[in-house]
């Protein structure tokens, strides 16, 4: 933390009379939190940003158990009021150092009639966005509560587009609000007029998942549980987040949010936790694996991964993850991992292994520390069940226990990021995304970028070789591009290609001719971070273009995605050192080229006040590493 300066700005106690406003203001003073109590002494909020309305006033509240709503008869008892202006440095992330300012209010409500229960609202207004969250205190005869539902609103000026998934890993389409007819997958990104909304949760951690759903009311959306919860007195639920920007790159650039709702880094040694490039081993031998130790280490990646089937059928019970027992329906094998793992660790390089739910279900605590004592770094849960309260807390356990054995984790399927990996970075990255596996179109890719990935870090499982890759996603450019773009600090390069000296295809996944080639462009790949220290959104329209630029260290990379229409634009290179000079390798398509992946490679001289045009065509893109000279 570089510095703390917190002021508690006042401390009122009094009943509020209805229709009374309490508001609040984010530093700058562009966004302004209305809080009150109706004619029908129900509590509300409203949000206004730059002195418009963006949340008409909007209803707050739970229905619990079989009793009355809770959210009605009550009044404001007390509230207090603080300033919070820090900055913190994450162990990794999208960018080196992150501003955590904000103005916070909460409210002490009690019940006017009985059974007199308590709770607090907390709102914390940033210059990206509000935040609420609620706290239950007591109720009389109980320590603990169920909920039913959740009843806050979230009510629109307009029938809006916005951008919908009914599932993590689902197709996004634009449509209206008032037509959205199945929860709605967070974030929720909202076109509202000349500015871009985006509704989410942040702090998911012991609670049933929500989603969005149309509302009785006309232009409004009310938050969906996906089932009872029950809760132990006190607690205090996960985020409720709007984010505010004047466009989806501007939310993209101010993610952090969801971090900063999260508690500190609750791991004290994490020299272990190391980001970095993986390739997947498709083979399930040992052969393959020491091809791909050799490759990873020529090429300038940290870690293999063996994905489902070394320890059995994934989806049989009886398969045992405490051995190494090869799927015979995935491949013949033979596979020593306890031989790659000791010739990896002699070249630097990590072993990741996959793990289906149903064996981490029966076998966590047992595989955990023996992975360790292998000296395996990090484990892919795979399709584990998310969305119920059981679920979601065994999960975020399960991240807990694998970091108390020096693992790290990438969460595979349905889960989506709600900034835990602040507090636990040894969760590095998740599914939860339309990724390669599924072939997206660079159109939906665009969709992606400014939707899913607002919340967080996505294993896109990239591949370069796979036929897919020029049949459906935008070719070889491409690729290059959507590493830049998609963050993900364990980024998966090379999903369904095998490196030199791999064996044929007898199983496993990837294409029969999916070897790596010794294209030149490689180089990019090899020279590619996976964590940064400044990330920009130089121009985006969703689906349809978007330019992004990242630094590390002294270094920039930029990636650039065309959807179905062409992109000619200026490059205004503004954003390097205006001190330094840098060398440009650009690699753009070329469909003259006599290259089998049509990528033209170019170098140019280039500084601060520099202007790069360039024409990329549809469903196409571009990579640029700029290098300090």
């Amino acid at each position: 933390m570089k510095y703390l300066f917190v002021v508690l700005i006042a401390v009122l106690l009094f009943s509020c009379n209805k229709n009374e406003l309490v508001f609040l203001k984010s530093p700058d003073k562009k966004i302004q939190l209305n809080f009150g109590i109706n004619e029908l002494s129900e509590i509300f909020y409203s949000v206004e940003f730059e002195d418009s309305v963006i949340i008409r006033p909007s209803l707050l509240g739970f229905q619990i158990e079989e009793e009355s709503d809770f959210g009605k008869n009550l009044k404001i008892i007390s509230v207090s009021e603080m300033e919070v202006n820090q900055t913190w440095n994450p162990v990794y992330g999208e960018r080196s150092e992150v501003k955590d300012f904000y103005n916070q209010a909460q409210f002490h409500l009690k019940e006017t009639v009985s059974p007199e229960r308590e709770f607090k609202v907390t709102f914390r207004i940033y210059n990206e966005g509000v935040a609420f969250s609620y706290t239950f205190l007591t109720q009389h005869g109980k320590d603990s509560v169920i909920i039913q539902k959740e009843l806050t609103e979230f009510n629109l000026n307009k029938n809006y587009n916005c951008w919908v998934s009914d599932r993590a890993q689902s197709e996004y389409r634009k449509q209206t609000i008032n037509s959205i007819e199945k929860p709605a997958e967070r974030p929720l990104i909202i076109e509202a007029g000349e500015n871009s909304l985006a509704l989410g949760e942040a702090k998911l951690i012991d609670f049933p998942r929500m989603k969005f759903m149309a509302w009785k009311k006309e232009n409004s959306l009310v938050a969906d549980l996906f089932d009872k919860a029950k809760i132990k007195l006190p607690y205090k639920t996960p985020w409720r987040t709007i984010m505010i920007g004047k466009s989806a790159g501007e939310l993209l650039e101010n993610n952090f949010i969801f971090e900063n709702l999260n508690d500190a880094c609750a791991i004290e040694n994490t020299s272990w936790i190391k980001p970095g490039k993986v390739i997947r081993e498709v083979t399930l031998t040992t052969k393959g694996g020491l091809a791909c130790v050799d490759f990873a280490e020529a090429n300038g990646l940290q870690y293999v991964e063996f994905d489902a089937g070394w320890y059995g059928p994934e989806n049989d019970k009886i398969s045992d993850a405490t051995t190494i027992t090869v799927d015979p329906k995935r491949s013949p094998g033979p596979l020593d991992l306890h031989q790659v793992i000791k010739y990896a660790e002699t070249k630097g390089i990590g072993i990741i292994v996959y793990v289906n739910r149903r064996a981490l279900e029966n076998q966590l605590d047992e595989i955990l520390p023996l992975y360790k004592l292998w000296g395996i770094k990090g484990v892919k849960y795979g399709f584990v069940q998310v969305g119920s309260q059981k679920w979601t807390s065994w999960l975020h356990e399960a991240v807990k226990k694998a970091a108390e054995n020096e693992l790290m984790v990438d969460i595979h399927d349905e889960y989506r990021p709600t900034g835990f990996s602040r507090t636990y970075p040894n969760l590095m990255t998740q599914e939860g995304i339309r990724g390669d596996e599924e072939s997206p179109t660079n159109e939906h890719t665009l969709i992606t970028l400014f939707t899913r990935m607002i919340v967080g870090a996505g294993d896109n499982t990239n591949c370069y070789y796979a036929p897919r890759v020029n049949e459906k996603m935008g070719g070889n450019i491409s690729q290059l591009a959507k590493t830049v773009m998609i963050y993900s600090p364990w980024q998966f390069l090379y999903w369904y290609d095998r490196p030199p000296g791999s064996p044929g295809k007898k199983g496993g996944a990837g294409s029969s001719d999916g070897f790596i080639q010794n294209h030149p462009e490689l180089e990019f790949f090899k020279n590619l971070p996976t964590v940064w220290d400044d990330t920009k959104v130089l121009e985006v329209e969703i689906g349809k273009f978007a330019t992004i630029v990242r630094r590390s260290g002294n270094d920039w990379f930029l990636g650039s995605l065309t959807g179905n229409v062409q992109n000619s634009f200026q490059l205004k290179t503004d954003f390097l050192n205006p001190s330094e000079k840098y060398k440009a390798t650009i690699y753009s398509y070329d469909p003259e080229s006599h290259s089998s992946t049509k990528v033209k490679i170019e170098k140019k001289e280039v500084n601060a006040e520099s202007v790069l045009n360039f024409n990329i065509e549809k469903n196409s893109g571009l990579a640029i590493h700029f290098q300090k000279k």
